[in-house]
């Protein structure tokens, strides 16, 4: 009986289900390690675009402001149109009562993982972090983008 030496390579090609499974295994770990940094990653990526739109619609305030001597600001909104996001709810208000001052809040959105994430500005440039998941001190006169982060 002869044997075809390419028919008995071919027999034993491929991979046995002990080495896929190792294969698999170790993707599940590398997964387990890069989606938690990934989701780290565009949470801190939407706060920078949050904290830019803040600073934006201050600058537009300011410059309402000097047209009109007030912010337009009511319990309900201010002089100018507040800005949209996917992640965040901008909202605009008179921060002490009056239309000489406003208080402008960014919050984050469940839907974009982006819940309880609260970030303000108002009339005197102050700067907050009012609620930010996993970090301690709050508020803090500052915008952090990790929990971590100091003023």
């Amino acid at each position: 009986m002869t044997y075809d030496l390419l028919s008995i390579r071919r027999a034993g090609a491929g991979f046995t289900l002990i080495e896929l499974m190792v294969a698999v295994a170790i993707v599940a770990i590398l997964a387990a390690i890069a989606v938690p940094s990934y989701t780290q990653y565009v949470q801190r990526s939407r706060i920078t675009e949050a904290t830019n739109e803040l600073s934006t619609l201050r600058v537009r305030l300011e410059q309402f402001y000097q047209d009109n001597r007030n912010f337009g600001s009511t319990a309900t909104g201010c002089g100018v149109a507040v800005p949209a996001s996917d992640a965040f709810d901008f909202t605009c208000n008179n921060g002490g009562g009056s239309n000489q001052t406003f208080l402008a809040t960014a919050n984050g959105k469940a839907s974009r993982n982006m819940a309880g994430f609260t970030f303000t500005i108002d009339h005197d440039n102050l700067r907050q972090t009012t609620a930010f998941p996993g970090a301690s001190g709050l508020p803090r006169n500052c915008w952090i983008a990790r929990a971590g982060d100091a003023c």
